[in-house]
């Protein structure tokens, strides 16, 4: 147990190291979203980004974090996920019982930014543990060990939510989502999106990366057409870096545009016809 404590104390120390200058994320901006996280951080406003998945998210907040020089704490929130698991638990230390902060409290006291990616997917108890620190509060309370810590000055709470995948038993609740300042995000333009594919996946071809996006962009329209996920901005970086290994293109999308997104042949066949009428030849 020891030996469990002291990863967990590394780990903690690791992700709470502020980030170097030459260690800054890529990302491009695609509206105000910049300004209005900056306006957000200085009032200590508690922020959630919207939108669907792989169209940037994550990496705006890591970029963020940098720009704004504060360590970042991401937390992937899943359906067992418990207040616990948030706040920390006491655990058995040889003889003795010692607690052991979660992510949340080492974010609290450190003045870092808290992120919980996918809250809608997190349980309820979970989401309502968040509550004083998204008002003038600011503070968490630990019901186990009968204390209430106020959040450090610099400290900063993001969630991230998909509308997309919302339903009646899983989505939040207005008293919750009202709690937030809300950033929307969707996949970039074109002529953004083509760019981040070829920086992100180092493919050197302009021209095929710029018909590996207009594939990608054409089979969104899918969503309304039986597709449930559309090809993210995350999947055509895939595909051009498949391009970018050996991979011929149209084998690239199937296996990063097509086979994660669908197990219906003839939407895939559809897809494929897509990536093909853009690629043949390539």
């Amino acid at each position: 147990m020891k030996n469990l404590l002291d990863r967990l104390r590394g780990v903690e120390r690791d992700a709470l190291k502020e980030p170097r200058a030459d260690d800054a994320p890529y990302y491009e901006p695609q509206g105000n979203e910049i300004m209005l996280f900056e306006a957000a951080y200085r009032r200590r406003l508690p922020v959630m980004l919207k939108g669907p998945t792989g169209c940037g998210k994550t990496r705006f907040l890591e970029y963020m974090a940098h720009r704004l020089s504060r360590p970042l704490i991401t937390v992937a929130c899943h359906e067992d996920l418990t207040s616990s698991d948030l706040v920390g638990r006491f655990l058995l230390d040889g003889d003795a019982t010692v607690w052991q902060d979660g992510p949340l409290t080492r974010a609290v006291k450190a003045g870092a930014i808290c992120y919980l990616d996918e809250i809608v997917e997190a349980r309820t108890d979970s989401t309502v543990v968040i509550h004083p620190l998204t008002d003038h509060r600011r503070c968490l309370p630990l019901e186990k060990r009968g204390l209430e810590i106020e959040a450090h000055e610099d400290f900063m709470l993001v969630i991230s939510y998909n509308p997309g995948y919302q339903t009646v038993l899983k989505d939040l609740k207005p008293s919750t989502k009202q709690r937030f300042i809300a950033i929307v995000f969707d996949y970039p333009d074109e002529a953004i999106e083509c760019k981040v594919v070829q920086t992100e996946s180092g493919l050197g071809d302009s021209a095929l990366v710029a018909r590996i996006v207009a594939a990608g962009r054409k089979a969104r329209a899918l969503k309304d057409h039986g597709l449930q996920e559309a090809a993210s901005t995350r999947a055509l970086v895939y595909a051009a870096s498949m391009v970018a290994a050996g991979v011929s293109p149209i084998d690239a999308c199937r296996s990063a545009m097509v086979d994660p997104l669908t197990d219906d042949r003839e939407l895939a066949e559809a897809m494929l016809e897509i990536a093909r009428a853009h690629l043949s030849g390539s």
